[in-house]
């Protein structure tokens, strides 16, 4: 089993050439293999643990392929798309807020009620989204995407911690935002905010693990 991981990642090595993370792609495909390698400790047939490795990873060059096409994703760009679609539902519901409490629509104050009687499906909603931001990062950009993760929480953040603090700090009359704003809804926001990131370092993980 040990000459077979050796030749994988000799392999592996050789296709990858000058790549620029490639210590850091070997170090996590042989930690990667070691654990496959446990799981198949009872097959004696080599050509039988080859198929499971191939299958599990792919072959050589498939797998410096796939990396060859990462260095082609921008990270900038992607780390913009889920900042800027954080600022789209703070802005939506900036606006909703806004137009409830200045025009007096019928259907926007059956909207709004709606909405705000389900305050726990809309965290959840909100909570998923910053899952699907670990995931996507994990999964896109691999064990350098942690870096991103990182950048992009915080800068995503801004819009949340600003609306706390404009509200906190009575800037934002809290009777714009009845009958939502009560004490176990800020109590509830606080919790999921303190969430959020572990949320998405899950997330990360599992897409960087899918990536494998």
């Amino acid at each position: 089993m040990e000459q077979l991981k050796n030749e994988f990642l000799t392999e592996l090595s050789k296709r990858l050439g000058n790549h620029e993370e490639k210590e850091s792609i070997l170090q996590e495909y042989e930690a990667h293999l070691d654990e496959l390698l446990i799981t198949l400790f009872k097959l004696d047939d080599e050509a039988a643990i080859r198929e499971e490795i191939y299958k599990r990873f792919g072959n050589p060059e498939e797998i410096a392929e796939m990396w060859r096409e990462e260095l082609s994703v921008t990270p900038s760009n992607m780390k913009w798309l889920f900042i800027a679609v954080n600022i789209l539902f703070f802005g939506g519901g900036a606006v909703l807020t806004l137009a409830h409490n200045l025009f007096d629509w019928g259907w926007l104050a059956k909207l709004w009620n709606y909405l705000t009687s389900i305050p726990i499906l809309i965290a959840m909603i909100y909570l998923f989204f910053w899952a699907l931001l670990g995931y996507e990062i994990g999964r896109g950009f691999g064990h350098r995407g942690k870096r991103i993760l990182k950048k992009t929480f915080l800068l995503a953040l801004i819009p949340n911690l600003t609306l706390m603090f404009l509200t906190v700090f009575r800037i934002i009359p809290r009777e714009w935002f009845h009958p939502l704003l009560s004490e176990a809804f800020i109590v509830i926001c606080i919790l999921f905010t303190v969430l959020l990131y572990p949320v998405c370092l899950i997330s990360y993980k599992w897409g960087k693990k899918a990536s494998i």
